[in-house]
Order: C-alpha cells, then sequence, then structure tokens
C-alpha cells in the first residue's frame, strides 16, 4: 500500500487505519489460504502413504487443522435438533461457546427461532444455513464448499454468499467454492478456475475472467 500516493490524491488520514486493517485482513486470509494447500499435500500424501487408514480419520485430522466442509446436500443430522447440530460443530473445541453460537444467530436469525426443531423438517435453504452455522461453529481457517446454491431460491443464496462475504473480511477465513453458477461465483470470487475434464482450463484474477468475452463464451456459457 503506497500511502503517499494516497495522501497526493487527497485521501484522510483518518481512512488509513481502516485501509490497513482491509489489507490485513486480505493478507490473513490469502496466508491461510497458503497454509491450507500445504495441508492439502500433506494430506494427500498421507492417504497415498496409507498414513490415514480411513476418511473418518481424515476428516479429524483436517478439522483440527482448521479445515470445515460443507458437502453437496447440506449434511445435517435431520433427526438431531438445530441447537445439537450447531454443537457438533464444535467438536473440535471440546465444547459449545455461547459466543460462537451467538454469531451463528446473528448471521441466520431464522436458526434461533427453530433452535429447537428437528433438522430435518427444516427447509432446504434453512438446512443450508444450519450446514454453514455448524461450519462457523468449528472456527475454521479455510471453509470448503460443494455446489452451495444447489436447489435453492435466490433470496437464499444471496443470504449464503453475504455470511461467506462476512466470514472472509470479518474472520479472515479462507473460502474455496466449487459451483456451476459460474456468474454467481465469479461475481463473490476474488480468484476463479475453470475445470474442464478435472483439469485447470484457465485461471486468473475473478473479475477478468468475468469480463474476458472469449472465456465467459468458450467455458462459461454465458
Amino acid at each position: 500500500m503506497n500511502w503517499s500516493k494516497l495522501a497526493q490524491a487527497g485521501e484522510s488520514r483518518t481512512t488509513w487505519p481502516a485501509l490497513a486493517a482491509a489489507e490485513a485482513k486480505k493478507a490473513h486470509a490469502e496466508a491461510n489460504m497458503t497454509q491450507a494447500k500445504s495441508e492439502y499435500e500433506r494430506t494427500r500424501l498421507l492417504v497415498g502413504q496409507g498414513g490415514a487408514a480411513s476418511r473418518s480419520e481424515l476428516e479429524v485430522w483436517m478439522a483440527k487443522r482448521g479445515v470445515a466442509h460443507l458437502p453437496e446436500g447440506r449434511g445435517t443430522f435431520t433427526t438431531l435438533s438445530v441447537l445439537d447440530n450447531l454443537r457438533l460443530g464444535a467438536w473440535v473445541h471440546r465444547g459449545t461457546s455461547r459466543r460462537d453460537l451467538a454469531r451463528v444467530f446473528e448471521y441466520f436469525p431464522q436458526l434461533y427461532e427453530r433452535r429447537d426443531q428437528q433438522a430435518g423438517t427444516l427447509s432446504g435453504g434453512e438446512q443450508q444455513m444450519l450446514a454453514l452455522g455448524r461450519a462457523m461453529m468449528a472456527r475454521p481457517r479455510l471453509l470448503l464448499l460443494d455446489e452451495p446454491s444447489l436447489g435453492l431460491a435466490p433470496l437464499v443464496v444471496r443470504e449464503i454468499f453475504a455470511a461467506l462475504e462476512r466470514m472472509k473480511d470479518e474472520d479472515g477465513v479462507a473460502v474455496l467454492v466449487v459451483e456451476q453458477n459460474a456468474r454467481l461465483a465469479l461475481r463473490a470470487a476474488e480468484r476463479a478456475y475453470v475445470l474442464e475434464v478435472g483439469r485447470v482450463a484457465v485461471e486468473g484474477a475473478a473479475d477478468d475472467l468475468r469480463r474476458a468475452e472469449s472465456i465467459r463464451k468458450s467455458y462459461l456459457g454465458y
């Protein structure tokens, strides 16, 4: 950040702390992503060498290192209450924090209203909110999401992605989303990767990909 150029442009010195804080949060999120990539490679090697014998052991190993995953289909415990589902998200910290619960309910007030309700009776959108809330309870450094918009109403999708934006900006969480809705993904992302037959065909800043007509027509379908 070039502070002298900001001053020459007439920016008030009072904005500098806010700008510095924003830069620090971005750097923190990028550092989390870099560390998460390293952890992923280490995990892949462990699996290949037989070090992590089962999927459950692998998931525990990753969770303890700050990686949370929202699978396609939400993965909620349908016979448990909303509150019990959220409590399960905090197992890695060996206890439920009231502060963490309050934060989830601040993001999704609907969950507070239905906290004693069986998770299986929630709407699809509410179950996705619950799945994200459960991941938040783990206080992740890296959050992985698989098709978070699938089957949801546009209003719910906006609410989910607004929550992800807050987690990134306020908590420095690195967010990695696999999403077929290209318009939605590129609006929300800072960096994007286009996969073709399982391989990265194009990568770059999300804004650049969104503006490139050849990429949009060839890969993104609009």
